[in-house]
């Protein structure tokens, strides 16, 4: 099957990716978001590496300037920025910052990224590294941490053991009997957390990184897993310690991460239930989920903005859209070893 990107080159105009649209349509008034362009920048990069086509290389050149655009002088980022290119902010949040690292980490560590586009990013990356040491929220470490995971040396291996000992940390206080979770609160984005333990193990070879990984994410399963579909925590509400799970509304976001986490996790340890419940997650966006219903639009090949109580949110956001393609090709990835 050759991916539609009809949408991702809608959304994208000469600044970057658009953050929302209205129904099909690229929606200017909400302008565009560092978050978004860095993980199309992961996206760009993964089109890039499996059709060869100049087009997408334009996108990684594309995406990659907005970042170097979004770095603020302290090495921070910038998220977000109004459509007529004025930054909103001068400081973005940590999951902005560990999103950022996690591209580009990605991308330096890519056969197919252009060297001068390396070089750039380089930069951007050695001005940003010294602030993931300081990180206060989960996400923002765990991101951080997947982006350092790409890289060999010293300094960056001792953060992600840093980083990953503090979510180690977290994790043991939380977890309560039945709750073996960060925090006491299943919220969004959850599959970074386990996720970035796994490539700490990886990187580090400490066991308890591993053991801590497979804990939570087992956790996670039994609250994400029903009937034999992904359906992951809603955002009206979360699921609280001690309290009802929210139902809606389900994210794209959410089975993407958790494609490429239970990925991770099959990698490291040969356990086929993890690429099972990778086919699973993706098979999400096709129509294997609580509602029965595609999130892939086949006219325009964007997605959805999630499972909503009445059915699909028709809005295809950059979110969605690249959530969907990075889980589509890293299972192609997986289908063509």
């Amino acid at each position: 099957m050759i991916i539609k990107d009809d949408h991702i080159f809608r959304m994208t105009d000469d600044t970057g990716m658009l953050q929302h649209s209205k129904y099909s349509l690229p929606d200017p008034n909400h302008g565009y978001t560092t978050d978004d362009n860095a993980r199309a920048l992961i996206m760009a990069l993964m089109l890039y590496k499996k059709y060869g086509e100049k087009k997408y290389l334009d996108l990684v050149y594309r995406y990659s300037s907005f970042l170097l655009n979004a770095q603020n002088e302290k090495g921070k980022f910038k998220n977000f920025m109004g459509y007529d290119r004025k930054w909103l902010e001068d400081e973005g949040s940590e999951d902005c910052f560990g999103r950022c690292l996690w591209a580009i980490g990605f991308a330096l560590s890519g056969d197919f990224t252009p060297r001068g586009v390396k070089h750039a990013l380089l930069e951007i990356f050695n001005k940003a590294m010294p602030h993931a040491a300081n990180l206060s929220y989960l996400r923002g470490k765990a991101y951080s941490a997947i982006g350092l995971s790409f890289f060999d040396g010293d300094d960056s291996k001792e953060l992600v053991f840093s980083i990953a000992q503090s979510l180690c940390c977290q994790y043991d206080e939380h977890k309560d009997g039945e709750w073996k979770w960060f925090e006491d609160v299943v919220s969004y984005c959850n599959s970074v957390l386990p996720w970035s333990l796994l490539t700490a193990y990886k990187v580090t070879g400490e066991k308890r990184f591993l053991e801590t990984a497979e804990e939570g994410l087992d956790f996670l399963g039994k609250i994400t897993f029903k009937d034999g579909y992904f359906k992951p925590v809603g955002c009206n509400g979360w699921f609280k310690k001690g309290k009802e799970q929210a139902e809606f509304d389900e994210q794209p976001v959410e089975a993407c991460e958790a494609v490429l986490t239970y990925l991770e996790a099959f990698e490291l340890t040969g356990k086929t239930k993890y690429l099972e419940k990778a086919k699973i997650c993706n098979a999400w966006y096709s129509g294997m989920n609580s509602k029965g219903i595609p999130l892939v639009d086949p006219e325009t090949g964007g997605c959805y903005d999630g499972l909503t109580q009445k059915g699909v949110n028709l809005n295809m956001g950059a979110e969605s859209l690249v959530s969907y393609i990075i889980s589509y090709l890293k299972m192609s990835e997986i289908k063509s070893l």
